[in-house]
């Protein structure tokens, strides 16, 4: 899958998705309400958006997307 597929929005809530996970992950982590709560919108957002009703391959498009978020995750931390 090419990765420009993707719409920006879709990409920058998958890192926002992934940001959240990892705060929510840290040992003693502030605030776990807020960022429950957060996590469970930005799935939402992820899991109803209108790209998966265009792609042939929906679960292989969600991997792609993860995959792509972290990397654009790493390059951010560089």
């Amino acid at each position: 899958m090419d990765v420009t597929d993707f719409p920006d929005d879709l990409v920058q809530t998958q890192a926002a998705w992934n940001a959240t996970y990892q705060a929510l992950a840290a040992p003693r982590p502030r605030d776990t309400t807020a960022l429950r709560r957060r996590l469970l919108r930005l799935s939402v957002r992820l899991w109803w958006h209108p790209y998966w009703e265009t792609v042939p391959s929906v679960p292989a498009a969600r991997s792609e997307l993860r995959h792509l978020a972290r990397a654009h995750g790493a390059v951010r931390a560089a």
